[in-house]
């Protein structure tokens, strides 16, 4: 399974999604939270933007092979009701050991032009091999590790239906999450954990109110139930976290929220 370099590069014309109430409210309930918007709600809008994109690269024949390896969501103010259009661009290719890293970044604006959010969304293409040498068109940010010790601060408990009422709340819908058949012949062991959702259970765990930048890379499955542990503590203006499984392996890792 090969992957051209030469999808850097490759981009979509904006999506246009219409956010609701409705949705904003469901998705906060997904969580089990009232308040709306929660800070992880771009990856709602976001999703049709991903599809398109993946597309437009040639990937979505090898979709059961992606997995969602990093996230850096950059908030420049809440999402409401209102239009939104979203940009996407393929900014890096990258071979890793385990396959190769696509980074996908999405550009949200209003209908003033006005930037809503910007996120850069990585996927690990499990054992693909890159054509050509390492492309990219920007500075790709790894999180940076953490320096201060991280102290557990509670637990989140993970349903078994938590994977179908996130997709149907976030309208996210991939079945690797939902169809047991399709999840095995992916090559994993159950349907699994959205890792937007153990990331979002996580930002509602830790409590913040007022969030404009959320980085981790996400580094284990979550299957169904599961209870997770989060662990945190402050560098500077931020919040440092990771999300533990119940073998207190991380599931989450190099968590920063500012």
């Amino acid at each position: 399974m090969k992957i051209a370099a030469e999808i850097v590069g490759r981009a979509i014309e904006a999506d246009q999604q219409q956010v609701d109430k409705r949705w904003l409210m469901a998705y906060s309930a997904g969580l089990g939270e009232t308040a709306y918007p929660h800070a992880l709600f771009p990856v709602c809008y976001e999703w049709p933007a991903t599809r398109l994109l993946r597309e437009r690269a040639g990937l979505v024949p090898i979709d059961a092979r992606l997995v969602h390896a990093q996230h850096d969501l950059i908030i420049h103010r809440p999402p409401r009701e209102e239009t939104l259009f979203i940009s996407g661009k393929v900014v890096a290719a990258l071979q890793r050991k385990p396959g190769v890293l696509v980074v996908y970044r999405f550009e949200t604006r209003d209908a003033k032009g006005e930037p809503v959010s910007t996120t850069d969304f990585s996927a690990l293409y499990r054992g693909a091999q890159l054509e050509g040498a390492d492309r990219a068109l920007d500075k790709v940010e790894d999180p940076p590790k953490h320096s201060q010790a991280l102290k557990p601060v509670g637990e989140i408990q993970v349903a078994a239906t938590a994977a179908h009422v996130y997709t149907e709340c976030a309208r996210i819908w991939n079945p690797i999450h939902t169809d047991v058949d399709y999840a095995r012949a992916a090559g994993l062991p159950d349907i699994i954990l959205h890792g937007t959702a153990t990331l979002a259970l996580s930002v509602s765990r830790l409590g913040m109110k007022s969030v404009r930048r959320i980085r981790c890379r996400f580094a284990g499955m979550v299957t169904m139930p599961s209870t997770l542990t989060v662990h945190a503590s402050r560098e500077g203006d931020a919040i440092t976290f990771e999300t533990r499984n119940s073998r207190g392996e991380p599931v989450i890792e190099r968590g920063w929220i500012g």
